[in-house]
């Protein structure tokens, strides 16, 4: 028994440490969740574990399996090809107001053009690939088009910071309903920055409020570093106009801080 309690002891020591060695002050005023799992190791490092457990709308992180399941039925075929045609409704992001090949729109976090792909999917289709691969609360009753986006009015699919962890983990480990072909041109999309120490994968969510601010912030992804992979989730809530982009700079400065990009 208690060469069994050691050994728990040596393996829960590395996450404390890890959740307690990131500066405090980078979360200025937010409620942050922060999960990060080194699938080399086995080791998680989260900095709260209630607010990891938390599940909220996944916002345009939801495009990272609308992308692969879009790819997995063949509605999508490369990263670089035509795909999106605008319908000519202009829109405030400027990004979004032209046609789009897949690797523009997931860059511009294309939400007409996600919906467009939604859309074809259908809900019998979608519902079976959220059911399949388990995301979060697998609630798609708010419509196909907008269940994974937050709605004062409607219900959207929710799902937490862990969940997101151990989902990308499962993807990464081709433990999921998608080709490595899939996988292969996700990973393509989703490279944010590449250094000397590392490469950073991720997509940015951003929730708004019926007041039109902000108001949630998502960064999900993954970092290789020196032969190991590093899967994580950040989010945030209250604060000062909390976005995905305020977390992925969050997230970005606290892997350089460490050394890992």
């Amino acid at each position: 028994m208690k060469q069994l309690l050691i050994a728990i002891c040596l393996v829960l020591l590395p996450q404390v440490v890890n959740a307690q060695e990131i500066d405090k002050t980078v979360w200025k005023d937010y409620s942050a969740a922060f999960v990060v799992f080194n699938q080399t190791t086995g080791v998680t490092s989260n900095i709260d574990p209630v607010r990891s457990a938390q599940r909220l709308s996944p916002c345009s992180t939801f495009k990272i399996y609308n992308t692969l399941i879009g790819l997995r039925l063949g509605l999508i075929s490369a990263a670089d090809e035509p795909w999106y045609k605008w319908d000519g409704v202009h829109r405030a992001i400027e990004g979004w107001n032209r046609d789009l090949t897949l690797r523009e729109a997931f860059r511009v976090s294309a939400v007409p053009a996600y919906q467009m792909l939604a859309r074809k999917i259908g809900i019998e289709r979608m519902k079976e690939y959220i059911d399949k691969i388990g995301y979060g609360s697998k609630d798609t009753s708010a419509g196909i088009d907008v269940f994974w986006l937050p709605r004062a009015e409607t219900a959207s699919i929710m799902i937490s910071a862990d969940e997101q962890v151990r989902l990308l983990t499962r993807l990464l480990d081709s433990e999921l309903p998608f080709t490595q072909k899939n996988i292969e041109i996700l990973r393509d999309i989703m490279r944010v920055e590449k250094t000397e120490k590392g490469t950073l994968y991720g997509k940015t969510g951003s929730g708004m409020g019926p007041d039109g601010k902000r108001n949630l912030g998502w960064f999900v992804g993954f970092l290789e570093h020196d032969g190991s992979t590093y899967v994580f989730a950040c989010n945030i809530l209250e604060g000062d106009n909390p976005s995905g982009i305020v977390a992925k700079k969050m997230v970005q400065d606290i892997f350089r801080s460490q050394g890992l990009l």
